[in-house]
């Protein structure tokens, strides 16, 4: 199969490489990229475990392929930390024990992030609707929920002390 040439910014860096055109966006990004944090969870897009955000939204990377995504903004859990710190999704989820197991865990700090921009201010029930795509298997989601929520207020602090 003939390969063609795909540039897009992944994580703020701009990328060239040469792909199958039926190369899924999850595989180019773990084995072409070597950006492992998203993870291949069930290839159907329903658990959510390879979430990214593209060009500013919340995408399974299982469900596009990386020739779709030419010229495209991808940003991946390994993007989400500022030059050795968390960012406050990765912090809620420190400090909230949003996670056991691991598994879920980037595509839920993806679609955390994406939501947070959607929805600076949650509610509860809004957290949970707006991470319903993503799926756990060990936690009940209570932490989950707590973390984004810690987020959200680490979030609207800063915004408070950077005015």
């Amino acid at each position: 199969m003939t390969k063609r040439l795909l540039t897009m910014k992944i994580n703020g860096r701009t990328v060239e490489k040469a792909v199958e055109p039926r190369t899924l966006l999850i595989h180019f990004l773990r084995e072409d990229c070597q950006l492992t944090g998203a993870h291949i969870g069930c290839d159907t897009s329903h658990c959510g475990a390879c979430t990214v955000d593209l060009d500013g939204r919340s995408v399974k990377s299982c469900t596009h392929l990386a020739v779709q995504c030419e010229g495209a903004s991808v940003l991946t859990v390994e993007g989400l930390a500022n030059a050795g710190t968390l960012h406050a999704v990765q912090d809620g989820f420190y400090r909230e024990h949003g996670l056991q197991c691991g598994f879920c865990t980037p595509g839920m700090l993806m679609r955390a992030y994406r939501f947070l921009q959607e929805n600076p201010n949650p509610t509860e029930p809004e957290v949970r609707a707006g991470m319903s795509g993503n799926l756990c298997r060990c936690t009940g989601y209570q932490n989950i929920v707590k973390a984004v929520l810690h987020a959200a207020a680490t979030l609207q602090q800063t915004q408070k002390e950077a005015a």
